[in-house]
């Protein structure tokens, strides 16, 4: 498997900006840097010099450092065609099925709208590396600010093609309070009350929770789960299909 570095960045009150170095090549890019400084000062301390910013979606808190960053290194910006009019200073348009190249390692993009109208992710198999920003969080998803459930729902549905070992860079820390969350509509399930434990010891500890996997996310995240019958149940959606399920569920979510 091909190696990346992956560098975590906490900034703000919960997120996180990832610094991705592909050492063969020497090359690297850093992904949605809300904010520059913290990303220079990494830069500095590992001797790496930036080329990519890869952005997923427009949101400031996602995008604040772009230009900053631009400025200060150089580099070009890599974003979502569809919504490249509100991404800051984009340079390289990217859509569903575009291959991304960083150094020896290849990027393949999934548009993954929801969150916003034009989010994107970024797999790159050969490091088993999923940045999927907003799109989907350790035992949640985003909130749909500008899409709809249906296509939340199939946003996510395009990670299944995607293996277990999978590592799942998500861009919030909100991992303790999805937990709590999750447990309200499945509370019997053994992945998830395992998960949620060592979420509070790492959060105790002062660790983060991300990244997790897709194969814990499958088993324990109940927006991978609007199938099961369990959580169907606690929801009295028994007959309903998944979209619907889906749908109540981001709904109590956003009033928990």
């Amino acid at each position: 498997m091909a190696q990346l570095q992956i560098e975590q960045i906490p900034v703000l009150s919960d997120n996180y900006v990832y610094l991705v170095h592909e050492p063969q090549a020497g090359v690297t890019a850093v992904v949605d840097p809300a904010v520059a400084a913290p990303v220079l000062d990494r830069l500095g301390a590992q001797g790496w010099k930036l080329d990519w910013i890869l952005s997923t979606h427009h949101h400031a808190d996602h995008t604040g450092g772009n230009l900053e960053l631009k400025k200060a290194t150089g580099c070009q910006i890599a974003g979502p065609k569809a919504d490249a009019a509100r991404i800051p200073g984009i340079d390289l348009h990217l859509a569903e099925g575009d291959r991304f190249r960083l150094g020896g390692v290849e990027a393949e993009v999934l548009e993954t709208p929801g969150h916003t109208s034009g989010h994107i992710s970024y797999w790159f198999a050969d490091a088993g590396a999923l940045f999927c920003a907003d799109t989907l969080f350790s035992l949640g998803c985003g909130r749909l600010f500008e899409g709809t459930p249906g296509q939340m729902w199939q946003s996510l549905r395009k990670f299944a093609q995607l293996p277990d070992d999978a590592l799942v860079y998500c861009a919030h820390e909100y991992t303790q309070a999805n937990a709590r969350f999750a447990l309200s509509v499945d509370p019997d399930n053994p992945a998830l009350q395992a998960r949620a434990a060592e979420i509070d010891r790492l959060r105790s500890a002062g660790r983060p929770t991300v990244p997790s996997t897709l194969g814990a996310e499958r088993a324990a995240n109940p927006f991978l789960r609007p199938h099961d019958p369990a959580i169907r149940g606690r929801l009295g959606m028994e007959d309903a299909d998944d979209v619907a399920v889906f749908a109540e569920l981001r709904r109590r979510k956003d009033h928990f």
